[in-house]
C-alpha cells in the first residue's frame, strides 16, 4: 500500500514563510517525480513545482522565486518551502509522486495566507 501524508499547513500572514513537507510510506523504491499541486476555493487543481530523481526542478510562473521544493530519496520526502506568500497562495496543497509510472496523490494540507 502507498500512503502519502502532508503536513505543515496553517494559517500565516501575508509576506510570511510556511514549509510543507510529504512521507512516502510503504515499501516503495525508485520514485521518479514528486511535486505539489493546489486547488483553491471554486477553482481546478494547479501545478505548483515538481521534481525528479535527479533532483531537477519546475515551477509554476506564479511561484518561481519564492518556493522551493526539495527531496530526500533515502527518506522518501519531498518537501515545499514557501516564502513571500499572498493571499492568493491560498488553497488545499496536495503531494504527488509517481512510481512505477503510476500517480499517487495526498489527502491535502490547508494554507491560509491572510492578515
Amino acid at each position: 500500500q502507498v500512503q502519502l501524508v502532508e503536513s505543515g499547513g496553517g494559517l500565516v500572514q501575508p509576506g510570511g514563510s510556511l514549509r510543507l513537507s510529504c512521507a512516502a510510506s510503504g515499501s516503495i523504491f525508485n520514485i521518479n517525480l514528486m511535486g505539489w499541486y493546489r486547488q483553491a476555493p471554486g477553482e481546478q487543481r494547479e501545478f505548483v513545482a515538481s521534481i525528479t530523481s535527479g533532483g531537477t526542478t519546475n515551477y509554476a510562473d506564479s511561484v518561481k522565486g519564492r518556493f522551493t521544493i526539495s527531496r530526500d530519496n533515502a527518506k522518501k520526502t519531498v518537501a515545499l518551502q514557501m516564502n513571500s506568500l499572498k493571499p492568493e497562495d491560498t488553497a488545499v496543497y496536495y503531494c504527488n509522486v509517481n512510481i512505477y509510472g503510476r500517480d499517487y496523490w495526498g489527502k491535502g494540507t490547508l494554507v491560509t495566507v491572510s492578515s
